[in-house]
């Protein structure tokens, strides 16, 4: 069995920045900076060499892309990157954020095994000034398209991005499956996920992304026994309730090493 410590070789690169200083990379330019189209942090010649070594000696790639140019470009990188022999085991090459998408280029995802490393916190986090840089027609279209990707079969994973946001996952969790915001607003709540599907993209999701799912990401026979055990069952509950979820027991190998004292 592969020790849990050991981790698989991968390498992450950045195409640009975040969306709210304006430094996602975009295909059009900003609504609200008509002259801008954000920045290509790291040239597209030197992210092809590093994709090919990774290619070369089997390493995964991950690279940072959160504007829809900056996803294009990534995503054409892979295409000519990767395999195209199906037949062959998936490198599984990640795009980390996945923010804004053109809807094009949402089906890809799927076709060239590439995962949508995505975060939900993001969506109800940035939400407040998203519509303002994007327009609502892009918001619509393609900003934090969950649904979209999922039901053109894509692999998301979920996870918190900290220490950019907090770490304990449960706002993530609740913004994946309401994205609401603070003020009670819903953000296209059309790409909503599902429970399962938000649950699978922390746990056996997630782990496949880190080449795990044979030690990770479910509770089954011979995988590592790592569970925690929350005051809420957040499958169920009211969706307000989601929220007032605490951890009572954080076990790890089988062994307890966290117990609220409330």
């Amino acid at each position: 069995m592969l020790d849990w410590r050991v981790n698989w070789p991968t390498i992450k690169r950045s195409i640009d920045g975040a969306l709210g200083p304006h430094g996602a990379w975009l295909l059009q330019p900003y609504d609200d900076l008509p002259s801008s189209v954000g920045l290509n942090t790291s040239s597209i010649e030197s992210i092809r060499e590093t994709a090919r070594l990774a290619r070369q000696h089997d390493y995964q790639l991950c690279v940072h892309a959160i504007g829809d140019r900056a996803n294009r470009e990534t995503l054409d990188l892979f295409e000519a990157t990767l395999p195209s022999d199906s037949t062959q085991p998936s490198l599984r090459w990640r795009i980390e954020h996945a923010q804004h998408l053109h809807p094009n280029d949402i089906p890809r995802f799927a076709h060239l095994g590439v995962i949508a490393s995505m975060q939900g916190i993001h969506c109800t986090s940035d939400a407040v000034y998203v519509i303002e840089r994007l327009g609502p027609r892009r918001a619509r279209l393609g900003a934090y398209a969950w649904r979209s990707l999922l039901d053109s079969g894509a692999v998301v994973v979920n996870g918190t991005d900290a220490p950019v946001e907090d770490v304990n996952p449960i706002e993530s969790f609740y913004a994946s499956v309401t994205r609401r915001l603070p003020a009670g607003v819903t953000f296209f709540p059309e790409q909503c996920m599902t429970r399962q599907e938000a649950l699978r993209s922390f746990t056996l999701d997630a782990a496949y992304a880190a080449f795990e799912e044979n030690i990770k990401g479910s509770l089954a026979p011979d995988k590592l026994a790592d569970i925690v055990v929350l005051s809420h069952d957040i499958m169920t509950c009211a969706p307000e309730e989601i929220r007032e979820a605490r951890v009572v027991y954080t076990i790890v190998g089988g062994k307890v090493v966290y117990a609220s004292q409330e």
